[in-house]
């Protein structure tokens, strides 16, 4: 997620340009008054899949973490637009091959330097495919990637400690854009005498490090205290952040109204009714870079081939978004006509094929009527979902929609946590279909196609396949012009819009809200608080 892009070539400076997003909250001063520096901000969150390896993490409880313990070679403000972090430079002639000079004197706060080689060795571990980490798929245009074999990244050399290069297999105009993805951050030289130790105590270099020994409590909550030798722009305005990992968002609202809790950035069901009317003007209900689906893997049966796509088409079409996202969410969501978001350049509601995402239940039960003709049905139709996540909600509506359209036996499949059903999806252990959507990592198309459906991508939950898909991707990310570069991403939409890898649902505002005691308050591109910049009482 992160850049000021200095001494760019000038067609990416164009597309760090276009993709800069509006549409964030301003700042809120409702708490009035100064700030106290060494007041601790407390905010909701989940309980981390893995251990804080940044090429290893992927989902949204671990990201908020390492965000503000790591510092990238660039960061995003809350629009959206890219803004140097670590690094002094990035320049390239022809968009194949760039070079990165980073701030002098910068160090973990173990003491270790941040330099060339603290980044460059982190790629090439997050790269090796024995390693099997989850953010693989970020360096595949690295020169030297493979995914079959432990091959070196030779596109990835140090010049000196503050200057290496990357030199990629084709030009990709986006490729600085993406650079503030955590997959990127670097890591000390120390991490490496223990890694699976080194991920439960990190040592970062962002605005933020842990405090102390024993700060992360596990399914409980982990402690934040502000990094002194920090000197990057996010500099934090408070003493520190503690997340809490709730088991509940209506545990998490509770502890909002109660003042127990600062800053909240997920709001109930059972509260979209009220929420803004509780709280006032410390609500916070606006557009973010989210996408919500569930994944149904062609591994399941009556899944695969012509069959599946018949039923893939009839699900989705039997499902009455519009109801769902105005009766259950209250307004707070809109129904998809894509797999990307709105608050993103490029976006567009005309694509070729989206009226399968229209409700449309004499359709959908003439094409699974089709697919029973090939292969009847037999047992019950599940979603699975994280009950922790407050998702009972809009699965039962979706699954009422279903089995009303199609009368076929249907339930949702709730797991306790978020860990806990992220585990069973990666491992591939999971035998239903399940929820899935995506936080942008960056503000460009490609990040909602090439992560999720890309052949091989770490975030590939559902192992969908298209050579066709894949080179329509290729194509697009080798444009130096943003509209022809969206164009094909358009065009590889299509494809998915016929094959249905995920059924979109909506796209999400953020629903937050903030405390009595907190301000400067803002959520920003991607629903994400802009936690080092909230002050309080």
């Amino acid at each position: 997620m992160k850049l000021r892009r200095v001494g760019m070539a000038a067609g990416a400076i164009a597309i760090v340009s276009a993709m800069a997003l509006t549409g964030c909250a301003p700042a809120n001063d409702s708490a009035g008054g100064g700030g106290n520096a060494t007041a601790i901000i407390t905010a909701n969150s989940s309980e981390p899949q893995n251990p804080l390896i940044p090429t290893n993490t992927n989902e949204v409880g671990g990201g908020k973490i390492l965000d503000s313990i790591f510092a990238g070679l660039v960061y995003y403000d809350g629009k959206g637009a890219p803004h140097n972090d670590v690094a002094e430079s990035i320049t390239t002639k022809d968009n194949i091959t760039f070079t990165v000079k980073i701030k002098p004197g910068l160090k973990f706060t173990n003491g270790d330097p941040v330099d060339a080689d603290s980044f460059v060795t982190a790629w090439k571990y997050g790269a090796l495919a024995s390693n099997a980490q989850l953010s693989s798929y970020f360096f595949e245009d690295i020169e030297g990637f493979s995914y079959d074999a432990d091959t070196e990244l030779t596109g990835l050399n140090v010049v000196d400690p503050t200057t290496f290069t990357i030199k990629l297999t084709s030009a990709l105009a986006d490729f600085p854009l993406r650079l503030g993805y955590s997959a990127f951050f670097p890591l000390p030289k120390s991490a490496w005498t223990d890694l699976a130790a080194f991920g439960e105590n990190p040592s970062g270099n962002g605005p933020y490090m842990l405090a102390g020994k024993g700060a992360w409590k596990h399914n409980e909550k982990i402690d934040l205290v502000v990094n002194p030798e920090y000197t990057g722009d996010r500099k934090a305005k408070n003493g520190g952040l503690s997340f809490v990992f709730y088991q509940s968002q209506d545990a998490a609202y509770a502890d909002l109204l109660g003042g127990n809790l600062d800053v909240l950035d997920a709001i109930p069901n059972s509260a979209f009714a009220t929420f803004q009317s509780d709280l006032g003007n410390r609500a916070v209900n606006q557009p973010a870079a989210i996408f919500q689906s569930f994944t149904i893997p062609e591994r399941l049966a009556h899944f695969s081939g012509e069959e599946g796509n018949l039923r893939r088409k009839a699900l989705s079409m039997s499902i009455n978004r519009k109801e769902i996202t105005s009766v259950i969410f209250e307004g707070t969501r809109t129904p998809a006509s894509d797999f990307t978001s709105p608050v993103i350049a490029g976006w567009t509601d005309k694509l070729k094929g989206a009226e399968v995402l229209a409700y449309n239940p004499d359709e959908a039960k003439k094409l699974w009527a089709q697919a029973d003709a090939i292969a009847p049905w037999t047992g019950q139709f599940q979603i699975a979902y994280n009950a922790d996540g407050g998702h009972q909600g809009w699965v039962d509506a979706v699954i009422n929609s279903i089995k009303n359209t199609l009368g076929i036996d249907a339930a949702g499949a709730p797991y306790p946590t978020f860990k806990e059903a992220r585990t069973l999806i990666t491992k591939r252990e999971i035998q239903t279909p399940f929820r899935t959507g995506w936080q942008a990592d960056y503000p460009g198309l490609f990040n909602f196609l090439g992560p999720l459906y890309a052949t091989n991508a770490g975030s590939n939950d559902g192992d969908y396949s298209n050579p066709a898909f894949d080179a329509l991707l290729k194509k697009g990310s080798t444009e130096s012009d943003l509209a022809k570069a969206n164009a094909e991403f358009q065009k590889a939409q299509e494809i998915l819009l016929q094959d249905l890898p995920v059924i979109p649902l909506w796209y999400s505002n953020v629903t937050g809200g903030y405390g009595t005691a907190v301000s400067n308050v803002q959520f920003g591109w991607n629903s994400v608080p802009l936690y080092y910049e909230i002050t309080k009482k």
